[in-house]
């Protein structure tokens, strides 16, 4: 029974392991590096772009944005999370921003939404929370989702299926079904590419549209570039209603007309040179015609329309505004004697003044105040601000540093220090304020280049350290290291060049030409090198060194 045991356990571990190995194979393209697998991409990028470039006349080039997303998802490396830094397979449940078309882990956005959510709603009291929808952001271009938005499930690309089944033939992700996803601005078509990666291309669909001034013909255009101009002037009447637009047909709304002409002011006593585009415009001067009542001139700054009645006519009050006097236009209203009564700014006592011109006084009464914070009283005028020197002890949003702001009422403000936490790129610190939860990941991106560098790929900061080069399609351009002149064509690479395969040709002493091929770097097994110093030592591994070999006798039949 023991040994059937051991059996069953040995033979479930052996199968967990091919099973992980198969699924290992689907994984990122950073494990297909032979040129079937490029082959391959080709087929699967050519499939995916037929019905945009062969049903509707698409234009290849407009595709260039969506076939680098696309490029990415075959790329060795180029699908990373930004949350955890790490790759993104094909086997695994994947959410892409509707903004930036960024890619992260299902389990990691549902992490970031639950963490920023809770971040923004911490500081809120028992009163408030759950009364606002709060939002979370995306990582990479901060898009705000609200919080019913937040991913549960697994979809691909355009959202029809759900946990869309792993394909070796399809783009990662995808579903193989056409996008149909509405272009956006919208236009009332929908995309024909099959379920693929990033924005859509532009509208290819064909429509028959006129110019922006109507002038010319209805003419055949793409949808994504029905709006045309017909370079004639456009010929429209401006704001001003005496000329017309002279600039070439162009969409919205004319500018305002650019001529200059003489325009007098408002009330008419000055001319000068302005803009046609608006004709009507006051001058500096009072107006100073007499007011019906003989006695006293319009102040008003050029007007139009009359100056209307006096203003110093009718009833009028005493400056406390507790009495009313009818009185002549030239005579002053008297102050009615009785106490101002207005309330003071402090906004609690009231003015004991007699009736007064001018401002009141500051208030001056003792009062018992209390401090900002609460913990002190004192007795002092009414109108001093009274703060105690207590410094508060309360932690900060960001619950690590105390608050230490003197007479604080309660409402501590956020955090004023920088994080300074080491990112998990491991090569940057987070220049954010001091926060609760992780950091955002790092915004920087790192250049891996091939050995020459021409060759170069885009990734997060971090993952240069563990993605692969970038294969290189530019032959190498080291010299050789044997005695011919010129080395075998290869692609560029790390690492010492393969060795040379070419023929030898060197002149032997009979005076023909070594056959062989080149043994100028042959790979020598060293002996006797290392002696070992008893039977308990291990033997080590045989060393290998590189040296050139004599050319070998000559084997070419001669007459003797």
């Amino acid at each position: 029974l023991s040994s059937q045991k051991k059996f069953d356990e040995i033979k479930r571990a052996n199968q967990a392991a091919a099973k992980k190995l198969v699924e290992d194979q689907f994984s990122s393209s950073s494990e297909d590096d032979d040129e079937d697998a490029e082959i391959k991409q080709g087929k699967i990028l050519a499939k995916t772009f037929t019905i945009y470039t062969s049903q509707t006349d698409g234009d290849a080039s407009e595709l260039e944005r969506t076939r680098q997303y696309m490029n990415e998802a075959f790329q060795s490396g180029a699908m990373t999370c930004l949350i955890c830094i790490a790759s993104v397979k094909r086997n695994q449940a994947v959410w892409s921003c509707c903004g930036c078309f960024c890619i992260f882990h299902l389990v990691c956005i549902q992490k970031w939404a639950k963490d920023s959510l809770f971040l923004v709603s911490s500081p809120l009291t028992d009163d408030d929370f759950g009364k606002k929808d709060y939002p979370w952001p995306c990582p990479k271009c901060r898009f705000e989702y609200k919080r019913s938005e937040t991913p549960s499930r697994y979809y691909c690309y355009c959202g029809k299926v759900e946990n869309p089944t792993l394909d070796p033939w399809l783009v990662p992700h995808s579903c193989g079904q056409i996008c149909e996803r509405e272009f956006k601005p919208s236009c009332g078509h929908k995309c024909l590419l099959l379920c693929h990666p990033g924005p859509c291309p532009p509208c290819p669909k064909m429509v028959t549209t006129t110019c922006h001034c109507k002038k010319a013909k209805p003419v055949p255009r793409r949808c994504s570039a029905k709006e045309w101009s017909c370079r004639l002037p456009c010929g429209r009447m401006l704001l001003c209603g005496q000329h017309t637009c002279e600039n070439s047909c162009h969409a919205g709304d004319c500018q305002p007309c650019p001529r200059v002409s003489k325009q007098r002011c408002i009330c008419g006593r000055q001319t000068a040179e302005r803009l046609c585009a608006s004709p009507q415009w006051q001058c500096d001067q009072v107006c100073g015609k007499p007011l019906p009542c003989g006695n006293h001139t319009c102040e008003q700054v050029c007007h139009a329309g009359p100056c209307g009645d006096c203003p110093r006519s009718g009833k009028r009050s005493c400056p406390c505004e507790k009495s009313k006097f009818t009185l002549p236009c030239t005579e002053d209203v008297p102050t009615c004697g009785d106490s101002c009564d207005k309330v003071l700014e402090c906004g609690i006592h009231k003015c004991s003044q007699r009736c007064h011109r001018g401002p009141c006084e500051i208030c001056r009464q003792e009062v018992e105040k209390q401090c900002r914070c609460g913990k002190h009283t004192k007795r002092m005028p009414c109108h001093k601000p009274y703060l105690c020197e207590t410094k508060c002890t309360k932690i900060r949003d960001c619950q690590k540093h105390q608050c230490r702001r003197k007479c604080c009422p309660g409402n501590c403000p956020p955090c004023d220090q920088v994080c300074g936490r080491t990112l998990g790129c491991r090569n940057h610190k987070c220049p954010s304020g001091c926060h609760r939860g992780s950091c955002n990941p790092c915004p920087e991106t790192v250049d891996v280049k091939c050995n020459c560098g021409k060759t170069v790929i885009k990734v997060p900061c971090g993952r240069e350290r563990t993605i692969k080069p970038p294969k290189c399609k530019q032959l190498c351009s080291r010299p050789p290291t044997c005695h011919h002149s010129t080395q075998e064509k290869h692609y560029c690479h790390f690492g010492r060049c393969p060795p040379c395969r070419q023929s030898c040709q060197k002149a032997l002493a009979c005076g023909h030409l070594c056959p062989v091929s080149c043994h100028d770097e042959a790979l020598v097994k060293q002996t006797g090198v290392h002696q070992s110093a008893g039977p308990w030592e291990q033997p080590s591994e045989p060393a290998f060194i590189r040296t050139a070999l004599p050319c070998p006798s000559c084997q070419v039949p001669i007459p003797v």
